[in-house]
């Protein structure tokens, strides 16, 4: 197939590239930066800055996943326009590619978050949750909104509530590991909030296996089956590192540093990706240890 990914370029996108690359797939990619993308990417990865330089490609299918990064700034009222705006301005010209094309793209998968569900205690949660009203869930459903106006063109959407992404390199993790190894790490808060993850890889192959499904649409919850709370991380995380984890950070230290932000950290969701197993998709890191175990072991 001919494939255009926007993100492509970015943590999980360049390990989703390299899969479909070497399936056979044709790449198209979307970058603000064609030149640094494209030395990123695999061989014969076609690369343009925009949504409709692509116009004349007919793609087959769709992966989208641009979006200004939610946890790199404070949530001033700009900044929360800047990261709606960055995720809608390129859903909407993924839209209106579709529109313009005589035969629209049999597929779009869109990026969504497990912000989506806004704050849900110790419940467990699945894609039939309602949500929680707060700036993360309005973010997810606009977004997801947008992605969906390309449903009436005959286009399967289907919407990936994404949880931390875990692996070497980046995500998460690059900014746990430093602290963490020095002595420096802990729970945030009580603890006790929910922390749903997935190991890169597995997002990368449940991104493959909806891409293949004509079956599946609408939203899938894109995280392992045993979320974790935050004390429970920090706890995983400190004994694979061989450190000790006995510092906290008070919840209101964190909400004077970062704001409505710190949201982000102090809260979560138990999030388990039940229309995924249902489909039956099959994790190969199920668990925390399983995942960092591969991650730190290497």
């Amino acid at each position: 197939m001919r494939i255009l990914i926007t993100g492509g370029s970015g943590f999980v996108g360049r390990p989703l590239c390299r899969r479909l690359h070497d399936a056979g797939h044709e790449l198209l990619v979307v970058s603000r930066s064609p030149s640094r993308a494209q030395a990123l990417l695999p061989e014969g990865t076609e690369v343009r800055d925009s949504v409709l330089a692509f116009v004349d490609s007919a793609p087959e299918a769709i992966i989208n996943l641009a979006g200004e990064p939610i946890a790199d700034k404070r949530w001033s009222a700009a900044q929360k326009r800047r990261l709606i705006d960055s995720r809608l301005t390129v859903t909407r010209d993924l839209v209106t590619l579709c529109e313009r094309m005589d035969t629209p793209p049999r597929v779009m998968i869109s990026g969504s978050a497990m912000g989506y569900y806004g704050d849900q205690g110790d419940r467990d949660v699945t894609e039939q949750t309602p949500p929680q009203e707060e700036f993360a869930h309005r973010l997810c459903a606009e977004w997801e909104s947008a992605a969906l106006a390309a449903e009436p063109l005959g286009v399967r959407v289907v919407l990936l509530r994404t949880g931390l992404v875990l692996d070497a390199g980046g995500g998460t993790l690059a900014k746990l590991l430093l602290p963490f190894r020095l002595g420096l790490g802990g729970r945030l808060g009580s603890g006790r909030q929910y922390m749903p993850w997935i190991h890169r890889e597995d997002w990368v192959s449940i991104a493959l296996f909806l891409l293949e499904r004509d079956d599946l649409a609408g939203p899938f919850n894109a995280s392992a089956p045993h979320p974790v709370t935050n004390a429970d991380f920090t706890r995983a995380l400190a004994h694979h590192l061989h450190r000790p984890a006995v510092m906290a950070v008070p919840a209101g230290v964190l909400r004077l540093a970062l704001g409505e932000m710190s949201r982000l950290l102090l809260t979560g969701a138990r999030m388990r990706p039940a229309r995924l197993e249902a489909a039956g998709f099959g994790f190969q890191y199920p668990t925390l240890d399983s995942a960092l175990k591969a991650i730190l072991g290497r």
